[in-house]
């Protein structure tokens, strides 16, 4: 989700600004206005049973996002300056790359469970909180 919201920002944002604005602005814009859009849902509904002060969790949150942006500040430029690839496409490209590092960060760091006891856990994803999976 954040990827897709990051994303469709960015596009707007480059498209809005027509080349007045530099791509990686564009870049640390779009990425600070995608975290404070999706932190809520991350805590409410992706990693319900997270527990703790939403202050550290955004903090922690924040950290994993920043981990992303340094990503897009080095490999956007090398995909676009060096290789010659268009802004979107290698903007898609880091993200494809990112988005499964960034759930497993946030999942294992970011929102993991501070409980000390399996008793009143929540189920780990959203399939088994529908019911779909069966927990092992």
């Amino acid at each position: 989700m954040t990827a897709v919201i990051y994303y469709g920002l960015f596009a707007c944002a480059l498209y809005g600004f027509h080349d007045r604005v530099p791509y990686l602005a564009v870049v640390v814009v779009s990425h600070l206005v995608a975290v404070l859009i999706v932190y809520p849902w991350y805590r409410l509904v992706v990693f319900p049973g997270a527990g703790g002060s939403w202050l550290a969790g955004y903090l922690r949150f924040y950290a994993v996002g920043l981990a992303f942006l340094a990503v897009c500040a080095v490999g956007l430029p090398i995909l676009v300056e060096v290789a010659g690839i268009p802004i979107l496409v290698a903007q898609a490209c880091v993200i494809l790359m990112s988005v499964s590092v960034s759930y497993v960060l946030h999942r294992m760091w970011t929102f993991r469970s501070r409980r000390s006891s399996g008793r009143g856990k929540q189920p780990d994803n959203l399939l088994q909180r529908a019911g779909a999976v069966k927990s092992h």
